[in-house]
């Protein structure tokens, strides 16, 4: 019995019987099921029977619907949709992960911790959440499909949960090491404490790093979803976890994307001389007040074309970025001061992993 599911039956609140009727040796030992249940099926089977219970609903309803599931579908992934996604959705949202995280929150042995600080929950549920969708979501839709979950390794790294009793060597989606250090990060910026940080705080993040003209595209609603950036000028701390693992890793596709929206001012597709101007501009004005003598935009121009090699003159794509190898220094050159002064301190091409 997965871990998860015999963690279910411990806390909940089930009555005695619950465990003794019959269906239950019948979903859990019959080799019919087994056959096509895995370890993913197992965990997200009891955030579908965590659902119900907190809802109050009769459980025994359901393992005729349950059943179907697992015999109908034919893959993990079609598997999991099913189980976790509302009712006639093919998809998945970010809502539908939050009964399986929290259910992991309860019963992993990596996170019993948690269980005397639960004001975390929440939010080590909402980083998790982001960085699924940060990797798994290409589309950038919102919404995870069939064809993105099988492309990813979710399912995979979801199953070592009930391998591992360590967290954090779970490095992707779950570690809560990597969780508490962006929600520092972000704790630190917050100051008064109310999970949104605006303009004016994000703009000490790593020491004022980032230029205002980047931050200012960052709130234009360029890369963020949702009103509340563009309308009240404040990013949530679900926003915050895009914007750090984007600033870390700009090596990674969607790193890419965004980076590559918030410098596309005219959102045409392709970034023009003008826009790479634009913000080296704000660079040059920051090394002048610093004593330091800015390359001409000219031949920074040069060295950056030559850094792409873009597909068609005067006009850098996003396909080119991620063709180069080398996205991580082009960003960093037009809005990431202290990241570009620190590259040039060594060969740009040297390193081209």
């Amino acid at each position: 019995m997965s871990r998860f599911l015999l963690g279910l039956f411990l806390y909940s609140s089930l009555p005695c019987f619950f465990l003794t009727d019959l269906w239950l040796p019948t979903l859990l030992e019959s080799t019919s099921v087994q056959c096509i249940w895995g370890r993913e099926d197992r965990t997200c089977l009891c955030a579908l029977l965590c659902v119900h219970v907190e809802k109050g609903f009769g459980i025994h309803l359901y393992v005729p619907d349950i059943l179907r599931i697992l015999r109908s579908c034919h893959d993990d992934a079609s598997r999991f949709t099913s189980l976790l996604a509302k009712p006639g959705c093919d998809c998945l949202q970010q809502e539908d992960f939050i009964p399986l995280l929290q259910d992991v929150v309860e019963t992993h042995p990596g996170l019993t911790f948690l269980k005397d600080a639960p004001e975390f929950h929440s939010r080590y549920i909402t980083t998790v959440i982001q960085r699924i969708f940060y990797t798994v979501n290409r589309s950038w839709s919102g919404k995870i499909t069939l064809t993105e979950l099988r492309k990813s390794n979710f399912l995979q790294t979801l199953a070592l949960l009930e391998e591992e009793d360590d967290i954090n060597q779970i490095t992707d989606y779950f570690s809560y090491e990597h969780f508490y250090v962006i929600y520092c990060k972000f704790w630190e910026l917050d100051t008064d404490h109310d999970l949104y940080i605006s303009q004016k705080d994000l703009a000490r993040y790593s020491d004022q790093a980032l230029s205002n003209r980047i931050i200012e595209r960052i709130f234009s609603g360029a890369v963020v979803r949702g009103t509340e950036v563009q309308k009240e000028g404040r990013m949530s701390y679900a926003d915050f976890v895009w914007l750090l693992i984007s600033e870390e890793d700009k090596r990674s596709a969607t790193s890419i994307e965004y980076w590559f929206r918030c410098m596309d001012l005219d959102g045409d597709g392709v970034l023009s001389m003008y826009e790479l101007e634009y913000f080296y501009e704000e660079q040059c004005e920051r090394m002048e007040v610093m004593g330091i003598e800015p390359l001409p935009f000219q031949d920074l121009l040069c060295q950056m074309l030559d850094l792409v090699k873009p597909e068609r003159e005067g006009r850098v794509t996003l396909r080119d970025l991620k063709r180069c190898r080398m996205a991580h220094v082009f960003f960093n050159t037009f809005f990431n001061l202290e990241k570009y002064l620190d590259n040039e301190q060594r060969d740009p091409f040297a390193v081209q992993k």
